[in-house]
């Protein structure tokens, strides 16, 4: 007889949860490269002349026989059945952006550089929406709730770019702590993987974007648990506000923060295209503006679909850890 988790549920649920996401994930990746190559076929760009402006100036005739031997003269559909052709057999196409190399390899150097600024900006995300949002709870309606929630509010009326060209005149040009830029120093004869100092300022743009969310979400849920009976009791009983809040009210509350993680993972990973731009940060979100403006379609279908797995996955996680983490959530009969 199989055996059942507290609130009546079976573990196997969550292995179904997981089967089900995985099932559903190809249906998903075959609508991003639908939805991508149809954006990319309404472009007014046209790879052939973006490419020449890269390369150099080609004539007509030259044009067409690039065109012909991408493709691009067949019907749309062709095009794209003949690269969903290819994907299915593992080819992904070559960059025309990069000299035709091939696909999978420009995106495999350039993603450990990604995960490494993502990592750390979600690092920063949660380690700092947990502290702020858990001092603004424990202080409420005292200045230092004040002040959270007024850096929260400005730091969401504030666009990404702006705050990251502010970091930038702050930190690099007027007090000259940091580098503006790059992941390594290129005066460098033996350079680190990555340069903790060429790090901080992406890092903190890129999470900035998301740190507002997180900090408001912390302090309100917060403040709703506190309201509950065994909270409530706990301060009855002479408890300390320090141990009411961090053996009592944070523990639950933390539960809803796993999975607002993965629904803001997406957001997360495509704020990298703006920050590693600003900072010239050689990673997938950088690729992705060249192939964008250089209308490489293979190279941007790729990314889009390396990125859509991520997110699918990263959702997945979350899901399963809230699952792990309290046992009584049930998942919705399909």
């Amino acid at each position: 007889m199989l055996r059942r988790t507290r609130g009546g549920r079976s573990p196997s649920s969550t292995w179904a949860m997981i089967g089900r996401r995985l099932l559903a994930l190809p249906v998903v990746l075959l609508a991003v490269a639908a939805f991508t190559f149809f954006l990319a076929r309404v472009s007014p760009r046209d790879p052939v002349q973006s490419y020449a402006t890269v390369q150099s100036t080609v004539r007509q005739q030259t044009a067409e026989e690039i065109a012909a031997a991408w493709g691009l003269n067949e019907p749309p559909h062709r095009q794209f059945l003949s690269w969903l052709g290819n994907l299915l057999r593992g080819d992904l196409g070559n960059s025309r952006l990069l000299g035709g190399q091939p696909v999978l390899d420009e995106i495999g150097a350039r993603l450990l550089p990604s995960a490494v600024l993502v990592g750390a900006a979600l690092l920063l995300v949660l380690v700092g929406g947990l502290l702020a949002g858990t001092a603004a709870a424990a202080f409420r309606d005292t200045w230092v709730d004040r002040a959270v929630r007024t850096l929260c509010y400005v730091n969401l009326a504030a666009p990404s770019f702006w705050i990251g060209l502010l970091m930038i005149w702050v930190f690099a040009i007027q007090l000259g702590w940091l580098p503006p830029g790059g992941m390594t120093d290129p005066r460098a004869v033996d350079p680190p993987l990555v340069d903790l100092r060429h790090l901080i300022l992406p890092a903190l743009t890129l999470a900035a974007a998301q740190h507002a969310w997180f900090t408001l979400y912390v302090r309100n849920t917060v403040l709703s648990v506190r309201q509950d009976d065994y909270v409530r009791f706990a301060e009855a009983s002479g408890l300390g506000r320090g141990t009411v809040l961090f053996r009592h009210a944070l523990p639950n509350a933390l539960l809803p923060f796993l999975t607002l993680t993965g629904a803001h993972l997406a957001e997360l990973i495509g704020g990298t295209v703006l920050a590693e731009t600003i900072f010239g940060w050689p990673g997938v979100g950088q690729l992705a503006v060249q192939a964008a403006l250089a209308a490489d379609l293979p190279l941007l279908l790729a990314i889009t679909l390396a990125g859509s797995v991520l997110v699918v996955l990263g959702n997945l996680t979350a899901d399963v850890s809230y699952r792990i983490a309290d046992p009584r959530v049930r998942e919705p009969a399909l």
